[in-house]
C-alpha cells in the first residue's frame, strides 16, 4: 500500500521542490532587497573605432602575346618582341607574374583574416570585450572611497578621463590584495556591432543587480542620491539602520581595439595578471568603459548569501 502512494506522490515531488525553491529565493531576496545599491563610472563610444574605408582591389591583365602594366599602358613585353629585341621579355613577363600571385596571395590572407570583404572593402574592426569581477571583504572601505573619489572627480566624457580612471580603479584594487576574496575573468573577439551588444548586454546584466545607483558619472553626467544612508523599517514603524554587509563586489568592463587575452582567475597571482592587463589598455585603443561597485554607501549590505545569489561566477581566491 505503501509502495503505490509513494509511486503516486513521486512524480510530483520534484516540481513541489522546485517550486518550494524558487519561492525561498524570492522571499529571501525580497527582505535585502535594499542592500544592493551601488555606484557606476562610465562611458566611451564605438563609433570611435574605425569606419569601412574603400580599397578597391588591383587588377593585373598581361596576355602571353603583349603586356599590360597593372592599371593599363603598353608594357616592354609587347615593345621588345616587336623590335626583335631577344632576352627582356621572359625577365619581366616572369616579374608580373610573380606579382599579379603575390598580389592574390596577400589579398586571400586579408580576407582569411577578415580584414577585407570581397568588394575590397576593410571590414569592421575586431574588439575585445572584457570583464573582471573582484570580491572583497566588507573591511575594503577606504577602497569604497576611492571610487566615490573617482566618480565625482573623473572625466568620463574622453577617452583619456576613462582611462585614468580605469587605471586609478586597478591600481586601488591591486593594492589592497589583503582584501581580495573572490575574482572572475572573462573576454571574448567580436566585430565592432557584435562587441557593442556584448558590452551592453553586460552592462545591463549588472547594472540590475543593483536596486539603485546612488552614485553615477558616466559620459560626465554626475548625479547622486540624496539620502546616504541605508534604513529600513521595522514592524512597529521605527526607522533603524542596517547591520554592516560582509563583501563588497566590483566590476570592471572595457572595449579595447587590441587583442585582450585575460587569464582564468584561480588564484590571486591570476587575478593581478588580469587587473595588471586591463589597467594597461591605452586610450588610444580604449572604446568604452563601465565600473561598478556595490554597496557604493559604507552603511549598506551585501550579505554572502547577496553575493553567492547574484555574483555566481565568482571563484574563491
Amino acid at each position: 500500500m505503501y509502495k503505490k502512494l509513494f509511486a503516486l506522490i513521486k512524480p510530483l515531488l520534484k516540481p513541489l521542490l522546485i517550486a518550494g525553491l524558487a519561492l525561498t529565493l524570492v522571499f529571501s531576496q525580497a527582505d535585502g532587497a535594499l542592500a544592493a545599491r551601488g555606484g557606476r563610472i562610465g562611458g566611451g563610444s564605438f563609433r570611435a573605432a574605425p569606419s569601412r574605408t574603400y580599397a578597391p582591389p588591383s587588377r593585373t591583365y598581361a596576355p602571353p602575346g603583349g603586356g599590360y602594366y597593372p592599371g593599363g599602358g603598353f608594357g616592354f613585353p609587347f615593345i621588345i618582341p616587336f623590335f626583335g629585341v631577344g632576352g627582356g621579355f621572359g625577365g619581366l613577363f616572369s616579374i608580373l607574374i610573380f606579382i599579379s600571385i603575390a598580389s592574390f596571395l596577400v589579398r586571400s590572407f586579408r580576407q582569411a583574416q577578415g580584414s577585407e570583404d570581397g568588394l575590397g572593402y576593410s571590414s569592421s574592426p575586431s574588439v575585445s570585450v572584457a570583464k573582471v569581477q573582484v570580491g572583497l571583504l566588507s573591511d575594503a572601505r577606504t577602497l569604497q572611497a576611492d571610487f566615490d573619489r573617482i566618480a565625482k572627480s573623473a572625466d568620463t566624457g574622453s577617452s583619456e578621463g576613462l582611462t585614468q580612471v580605469l587605471q586609478e580603479t586597478t591600481l586601488s584594487l591591486m593594492r589592497h590584495p589583503e582584501y581580495w576574496v573572490y575574482g572572475a575573468a572573462e573576454n571574448q573577439q567580436a566585430r565592432l556591432e557584435a562587441a557593442e551588444a556584448q558590452f551592453n548586454r553586460l552592462a545591463l546584466a549588472e547594472r540590475s543587480k543593483f536596486s539603485e545607483e546612488t552614485l553615477s558619472n558616466v559620459n560626465n553626467q554626475l548625479r547622486q542620491a540624496r539620502e546616504s544612508a541605508l534604513v529600513k523599517a521595522e514592524p512597529g514603524g521605527e526607522l533603524v539602520q542596517s547591520a554592516p554587509g560582509e563583501f563588497i563586489v566590483v566590476t570592471l568592463l572595457v572595449a579595447t581595439q587590441n587583442k585582450l587575452q585575460l587569464p582564468a582567475v584561480n588564484n590571486t597571482q591570476d587575478l593581478r595578471r588580469a587587473l595588471s592587463q586591463v589597467g594597461a589598455i591605452p586610450s588610444e585603443q580604449l572604446l568604452a568603459v563601465e565600473v561598478l561597485w556595490t554597496p557604493q554607501d559604507e552603511n549598506d549590505t551585501l550579505s554572502a548569501e547577496d553575493l553567492l545569489t547574484e555574483y555566481s561566477d565568482l571563484k574563491l581566491i
